[in-house]
């Protein structure tokens, strides 16, 4: 079997290299051993047969109208993959779209697929830099860079951690990201699965489990993660985050 794993619009929401993700995928499940494939889903047409894992980048506010466009023609897939425990990671606007909606600081208001809670509304001032987040589920400190002009609000219940540095969500909430089953909506650029491997292999063992299959690192994924742990110690070190708190 193939491991399938969609990059949705990487032409469109791809400004922070966050399309990667799927890369970091693939890389990793090949590492393992297993057979896996990165498609790229510009229209609903593009879609495979068989869907494992989805990516969904970050783009600019200026083709949110056009990615909201072509993911309604994948809403009712979407929202299949979120409900059979299809593992998705959506970054920045990706996961804004996925939400209930996006208030922009022009007064406007752009509908969201509401495949997960909350809705991102205007922040004062953009929040850019080191974001540090404990999460929940086993996954330890997740790090990477968070560059967002929006807050996130509705989704107390349901985020991904606790934010040790940065913004996150905003609104003095304290936390980041959003969780719903194995979709997942974060600020965290980076790309983030790059960063975080635990994360990234968290996603493969799901895809896998639904498959039949088992995931475990490969020696290759162990002698990549030494230099992924060098960068994280770095970034914690400036974020003035204690990497003992990596547990």
């Amino acid at each position: 079997m193939t491991l399938t794993i969609v990059s949705l619009l990487p032409s469109l929401q791809n400004t922070n290299g966050d399309a990667e993700n799927a890369a970091v995928l693939a890389a990793r499940a090949r590492w393992a051993g297993l057979d896996a494939r990165v498609v790229a889903v510009e229209d609903p047409e593009d879609l495979p047969e068989r869907v494992d894992a989805v990516v969904l980048g970050s783009g600019s506010d200026a083709s949110l109208e056009r990615s909201r466009e072509v993911l309604l023609g994948l809403h009712d897939e979407l929202r299949r993959w979120g409900t059979e425990g299809v593992p998705i990671l959506a970054v920045g606007t990706g996961w804004e779209l996925l939400s209930w909606g996006i208030e922009l600081a022009d007064g406007r208001a752009i509908e969201g697929l509401g495949i997960l809670a909350g809705r991102a509304v205007p922040r004062d001032g953009r929040a850019a830099g080191d974001l540090v987040v404990k999460a929940s589920g086993g996954l330890g400190l997740l790090v990477g860079f968070e560059n967002h002009a929006r807050d996130y609000v509705g989704a107390e219940a349901s985020t991904l951690g606790r934010v040790q540095a940065g913004s996150g969500n905003g609104r003095g909430s304290g936390q980041e990201g959003v969780r719903m089953g194995d979709v997942i909506g974060t600020h965290l650029h980076g790309p983030v699965l790059a960063k975080n491997p635990r994360l990234a292999d968290a996603m493969l063992e799901r895809a896998c489990a639904r498959s039949g299959s088992e995931y475990a690192p490969g020696e290759r994924s162990v002698e990549v993660d030494r230099f992924a742990e060098a960068a994280r110690k770095l970034q914690l070190r400036a974020a003035g985050v204690a990497s003992s708190a990596d547990a």
